[in-house]
C-alpha cells in the first residue's frame, strides 16, 4: 500500500484552518499530521512531523506580515523536500515573488478562495509534493503585469522545439518532467533550456528566476492566465 502524503497546516483563522483540514482529510492518499496556527509553532512541528508538504497561510500572528512565507522558506532551506502550498487572500505579485525568490519547484501559490474547491487545493498538495509548482491564474495575471516591461518579441527568435520545452516550463514541470513530455534526453532539455534564456537575454540571472522571468515572458506575449 502506497504511503500517505503527510500534511502539515499552518493558518490563524480557525474556519479556513478546519476547511483546509476536512478537505485534505477526504482524499485517500492525505493525511493532515498536525494543524498550528503561528509560524513559530510551524517551525517547530516539522522536525517532528516530517511532513510532505506544509500548506501555510502568508500573515500570521505575532506580526501578521509574511511569517507563512518566511517559515516555509526557512523549512526549505534545510529540507528542499518538503513542499509548499501558500494560501492567501491577496492575489499579489509582490508576496508571489517572494516566495518564488529561489525557484518554484515543489512551491504553490493559491487565494483562500481555492479552498472551496477541493479538488485544485488537492492537486495543488500533490504537485508540490512532486516537485511541480502551482501559481494560481489571478496571480499570474499580476506577475504578467508586473513584468511587462520585458519584450516578447524575442520570442519570435525561439525555434519550434524551444517553444515546446518553454510551454513545458510553463506548466511548472522539471527537466525530467520535460524530457519525458518530448521524448527527449535530460542533458538536451538543458541545451534549450540554455538557448531559451541566452535568446530572451535573461543570461545574467540565477537559474531558478530565468525560469520563471522566461515563463512570464510567453504568457505576456500570448496573454494567457493560467496555472505555471
Amino acid at each position: 500500500m502506497t504511503s500517505k502524503l503527510r500534511v502539515v497546516i499552518a493558518e490563524d483563522h480557525y474556519l479556513v484552518r478546519e476547511g483546509t483540514r476536512r478537505t485534505l482529510e477526504d482524499a485517500d492518499d492525505i493525511e493532515v499530521v498536525a494543524v498550528v496556527g503561528t509560524a513559530t509553532e510551524l517551525e517547530d512541528i516539522v522536525p517532528r512531523a516530517h511532513p510532505d508538504v506544509i500548506v501555510t497561510d502568508i500573515r500570521m500572528p505575532p506580526g501578521h506580515q509574511t511569517e507563512g512565507i518566511d517559515a516555509a522558506l526557512r523549512i526549505r532551506a534545510s529540507n528542499r523536500d518538503i513542499g509548499v502550498v501558500v494560501l492567501s487572500q491577496y492575489a499579489d505579485a509582490t508576496y508571489a515573488l517572494e516566495l518564488l525568490s529561489e525557484g518554484t519547484q515543489g512551491l504553490a501559490y493559491l487565494l483562500k478562495e481555492r479552498v472551496g474547491n477541493p479538488a485544485q487545493l488537492v492537486d495543488a498538495v500533490r504537485e508540490v509534493a512532486n516537485g511541480g509548482s502551482v501559481i494560481d491564474p489571478d496571480v499570474v495575471v499580476a506577475l504578467v503585469e508586473q513584468n511587462t516591461h520585458r519584450s516578447s518579441s524575442r520570442l519570435q527568435h525561439l525555434t519550434g522545439r524551444e517553444l515546446e520545452v518553454l510551454e513545458q516550463m510553463a506548466q511548472g514541470k522539471t527537466n525530467t518532467g520535460i524530457a519525458e513530455q518530448l521524448d527527449l534526453s535530460e542533458s538536451s532539455i538543458e541545451k534549450y533550456s540554455t538557448s531559451i534564456f541566452l535568446k530572451l537575454g535573461l543570461t545574467d540571472e540565477p537559474q531558478v528566476h530565468r525560469r520563471v522571468a522566461a515563463v512570464l515572458t510567453l504568457l505576456h506575449d500570448e496573454g494567457r492566465a493560467q496555472p505555471l
